[in-house]
């Protein structure tokens, strides 16, 4: 029995030959493909900068040492996301604060958010983790806006939105990542991603001095930079001004993301059809699903479905081989943050969401006959 994941990569010929290329090159790791990869990305997302890492962890962290994150730092963000968008913020030792979510968008809730920095003392906390969850965008100018009320950094964890973006108040759309709104975003190129690199992340921002701090911070605190040594003995002097990492992404890696990105809206686009018809098949049942806001241009990384009857659907779908899964355990609820003082109870609205939501399967190399299977076999198991 043919199996159908939730999410798949979707490799081609001419991916193939990129990498061969490389391989066949004097350059397999940092080589002029990373810095072309870099410049096409920011292209595509509209930032000014773009810098490539060794996968979206790696970007967080960075990005949180770029803003000086600390032992004294207390930064906000949403429960419902992978681990690593709080994780960054306890790498450099800072405290995280989870705001529960919108129970229509499952994002961030710009309110919640509001009540806790209104509950605290001014100047408590440092910056702000809003995540693009599922591909649904985040409205960041909104959260600017409440961002510079209480003097907070913002990095926009972007990892589920390439392509995706969100209307301003202007009229004018706003590219998730671009900049614009948040000092700096993330985007990650695991092979579930819409650009699959293997492993890899990218960081955009306008602003040059993180731009300048990335690019050192990335390998190991090591610059050749003129204006950041102080002393040369010769053209191989270089200097470690900061401990940073190596978090640097290869050639071959970039060579992969380079093909990918010249397909990715072609990819999205099919992930919006393969959307809709989920949505039109599930109207009118008990299926409850997430439909993007008017103004935003989901970009559905996944497709998630809320349903009362979810670990039977979800047992029931993986023995026709269709392997749904789910996004995301709150974090506030896993064991390390227990520890340091979470539990039930705390956020309501991510811990119902969390026991009824199931992602079903989503990926631009889906056939209308996998996803025809899956839906009639999701409507068998909800009527």
């Amino acid at each position: 029995m043919k199996t159908i994941p939730y999410g798949r990569q979707h490799i081609t010929e001419e991916d193939i030959s990129a990498v061969a290329d490389v391989l066949r090159s004097d350059f397999l790791t940092q080589g002029p493909k990373v810095h072309e990869f870099e410049e096409k990305f920011a292209q595509y997302i509209g930032s000014r900068y773009a810098v490539a890492v060794s996968n979206g962890t790696a970007a967080l962290h960075l990005c949180a040492m770029a803003l000086e994150v600390n032992d004294t730092s207390k930064v906000i963000t949403t429960p419902i996301t992978f681990a690593a968008s709080s994780n960054c913020i306890r790498y450099c030792g800072g405290e995280v604060h989870f705001a529960d979510i919108d129970p229509e968008t499952m994002l961030l809730d710009l309110d919640k958010a509001r009540s806790l920095l209104e509950t605290h003392p001014k100047n408590t906390f440092s910056g702000i983790v809003p995540v693009d969850f599922s591909g649904h965008p985040v409205d960041m100018e909104a959260f600017r806006q409440l961002a510079d009320e209480h003097n907070l950094w913002i990095i926009e964890d972007a990892c589920h939105a390439p392509g995706g973006y969100f209307t301003d108040s202007a009229g004018q759309q706003q590219n998730c990542g671009n900049g614009k709104y948040a000092d700096l975003a993330i985007f990650s190129f695991h092979p579930v991603k819409h650009i699959a690199c293997g492993e890899g992340g990218m960081i955009t921002t306008n602003r040059q001095d993180l731009y300048d701090k990335l690019l050192f911070l990335r390998t190991h605190g090591i610059t050749k930079d003129p204006h950041l040594v102080k002393d040369s003995h010769g053209g191989w002097y270089y200097d470690m001004i900061d401990l940073g990492y190596n978090y640097r992404l290869t050639d071959m890696q970039s060579a992969l993301g380079i093909s990918q990105l010249s397909r990715a809206d072609e990819g999205l686009q099919r992930r919006r059809v393969i959307a809709n018809r989920y949505d039109e098949a599930f109207n009118g049942s008990h299926i409850r699903t997430l439909s993007a806001k008017k103004g935003m241009g989901h970009a559905y990384h996944l497709y998630v479905i809320l349903t009362d009857n979810r670990k039977e659907l979800y047992d029931f779908l993986k023995e026709w081989g269709i392997y749904a899964q789910v996004h995301y355990i709150p974090t506030h609820l896993l064991s390390y943050y227990r520890q340091l003082g979470w539990k039930e109870g705390d956020l309501p609205r991510a811990e119902n969401y969390y026991s009824r939501c199931l992602s079903l399967p989503m990926y631009p190399s889906m056939t209308d006959q996998e996803q025809t299977f899956v839906i009639e076999k999701v409507l068998e198991k909800s009527q």
